[in-house]
């Protein structure tokens, strides 16, 4: 692949992740700020934010920890919330197995849920792409959102308690997921597991440490695998 077409590629992945960066600025200024609240300092926010890079985990984990959880839940939490990036990985693998060691490390650190999402999307319409184009791409969409993941942080964290209460910047973690989760509910499959986890987190809401939502996330995965196998 010529070095004009790596950058015609990677320039298109980062033009099409840029609309991100109107939900991850908010959304990683508002974990700089809580973490810092919650008795973290620079760098610790920092070091979280660069070695997990996983915002709804960070906060699930954030939470726990103030709530003085064991840290074993606070791990198994972490851990549930993140589970969808094996299911992630599992799905790009017919895509980018045959990529080199060190792309598909790059790959599995910067596998987000935006990269994912319109990395697969980009997959299904141009399945034939050579393997260095398809990281290329993925390595692309998630430049400016991890980027900006990592500035907003670093913001949020430095301005901590300047940044006034009321411009309700926990708007974003929300707007994120049903931007992310709606567009790909296209099978019976996803729906019904979508649906499931919305049930199970609900209904059991009321179970300490947030450990409901260990079950909501095992219960999706089983219906969903179920209605799969069921449909094929």
């Amino acid at each position: 692949m010529s070095s004009s077409t790596t950058k015609s590629v990677f320039w298109k992945g980062a033009r099409e992740g840029a609309p991100f960066i109107v939900v991850a600025a908010p959304f990683a200024m508002l974990f700089g700020l809580v973490a810092t609240e919650a008795g973290l300092n620079v760098a610790e926010v920092m070091g979280f934010s660069v070695l997990v890079i996983a915002g709804a985990a960070q906060f699930a984990a954030l939470h726990l920890m103030q709530e003085n959880a064991p840290t074993i839940v606070v791990l198994a939490t972490a851990l549930a919330v993140n589970l969808r990036m094996a299911m992630y990985s599992a799905s790009l693998t017919p895509h980018l197995g045959e990529a080199g060691l060190w792309q598909r490390a790059l790959v599995a650190y910067f596998n987000v849920d935006q990269s994912y999402a319109m990395a697969m999307i980009e997959y299904e319409k141009n399945p034939k792409r050579p393997v260095a184009d398809k990281v290329t791409y993925f390595l692309g969409v998630v430049a400016p959102v991890a980027a900006t993941w990592y500035a907003f942080t670093l913001a949020g964290a430095l301005l901590g308690s300047r940044i006034p209460g009321d411009i309700g910047l926990d708007f974003a973690l929300p707007i994120t997921f049903l931007a992310l989760v709606g567009p790909m509910l296209k099978t019976l499959p996803h729906v019904l597991a979508a649906g499931t986890s919305v049930a199970v987190a609900l209904l059991f809401a009321s179970l300490p440490y947030g450990s409901g939502l260990l079950l909501a996330g095992f219960a999706a995965m089983a219906v969903g695998a179920e209605a799969e196998r069921r449909l094929s």
